[in-house]
């Protein structure tokens, strides 16, 4: 029997977000300016409730009391963009990786421009961090979640840091 698809959308400091759960795994966070944020496809059902402990832990982060997330995980992707995912799960909370860091993380050091692009399709906004990763020269290069969240979020996670 195929899972039931979950959603609900919860309001953050970077704007709303759409998360969404297949039977009891978090498969995606989604900013307000992704598609699927948008319309949710066919069949998926909304359920506040079966989400609220994302929701939660979203709300901790943002307060500064969670700087790691607590939740079953499933992100939809090839094998190598859930490499690079769980790679981005590695980088610190408050700390920063370029695309070739990364790419040599996962023992594909020519791979850069292959690790962005699965960094780019990263599901799971926030939880798995992908706005962690930077250009080689510490630029905000490019983010699907907008560059003034990226840097919102790097804000937030210094100021936690550093307190």
């Amino acid at each position: 029997m195929p899972s039931q698809t979950w959603f609900t959308k919860v309001e953050s400091p970077v704007g709303p977000l759409t998360l969404v759960a297949d039977g009891d795994d978090l498969v995606g966070v989604y900013f307000a300016n992704a598609t699927v944020a948008s319309a949710s496809p066919p069949g998926w059902t909304a359920d506040e409730r079966r989400l609220r402990p994302a929701a939660a832990q979203l709300a901790e982060y943002f307060a500064g009391k969670r700087k790691r997330f607590d939740l079953p995980l499933a992100p939809r992707g090839t094998p190598f963009q859930r490499r690079v995912w769980n790679a981005l799960l590695d980088i610190p909370f408050g700390e920063t990786a370029s695309y070739g860091e990364l790419a040599r993380a996962i023992g594909k050091p020519s791979a850069s421009r292959a690790v962005g692009a699965a960094n780019g399709r990263n599901p799971l906004a926030i939880v798995i961090p992908c706005h962690r990763v930077i250009g080689a020269d510490g630029s905000m290069t490019g983010y699907g979640g907008e560059i003034a969240r990226k840097r919102a979020l790097l804000d937030l996670e210094a100021r936690v840091r550093g307190g």
